[in-house]
């Protein structure tokens, strides 16, 4: 790389210790919703279907003993919080959405790393969607 350039090397993400049987991955595939999004006058004056997934990387302590629910992260209670979120007031940037989902997802401790994508799907005639996808890594661990 040349000595003047801007662009700097991707640094390796930290670590993520795995549990004895590695990492479990917990995910919402394609969830669908209306949101109040946008920063145009249009965006503020109607609610805006969006595409939501969502992968969580999760420490993987083996099968749960007792098969219970509080064994495992719940995808329910993510998706709930994904609907509160969406039902909330009005968000400027689907940027703001993502993280805001992410920090949600990190409401129970045993995620470790959060992948989060935001479709709006009404944005161009010509596009199936237009969005965002971010990935956030618990800094604790």
């Amino acid at each position: 790389m040349p000595r003047n350039s801007k662009v700097q090397p991707l640094r390796p993400p930290p670590s993520i210790t795995p549990g004895p049987d590695g990492i479990r991955k917990v995910f919402i595939k394609d969830m669908v919703g209306a949101c109040a999004l946008g920063i145009h006058r249009h965006e503020k004056e109607a609610r805006q279907r969006v595409r939501i997934n969502i992968e969580l990387s999760v420490i993987d302590m083996g099968p749960p003993p007792d098969d219970h629910i509080h064994q495992v992260v719940c995808y329910e209670d993510v998706a709930d919080d994904v609907r509160r979120l969406l039902d909330g007031s009005h968000i400027h940037l689907v940027e703001t959405l993502a993280e805001s989902i992410a920090v949600a997802c990190f409401k129970d401790e045993r995620v470790v790393a959060v992948r989060v994508r935001v479709d709006k799907l009404d944005v161009f005639d010509d596009a199936e969607s237009a969005g965002i996808e971010i990935s956030r890594i618990r800094s604790s661990h």
